[in-house]
């Protein structure tokens, strides 16, 4: 499998998927700073990836 960009590493993708689940079961939780930070942290590991 040839990589051309970010979005064929696997790692990428599987940190897509955590980022998914962590805005599923985190959407509704009352600590909205909680739930900010840890929202912000998983999108964080695709975009590291990324650059």
């Amino acid at each position: 499998m040839k990589i051309t960009s970010f979005e064929d590493l696997l790692a990428w993708q599987k940190a897509q998927d955590i980022a998914e689940l962590v805005y599923k079961n985190f959407y509704t939780l009352r600590d909205f700073g909680f739930r900010d930070q840890i929202c912000r942290a998983s999108v964080s590991i695709s975009n590291n990836i990324a650059e």
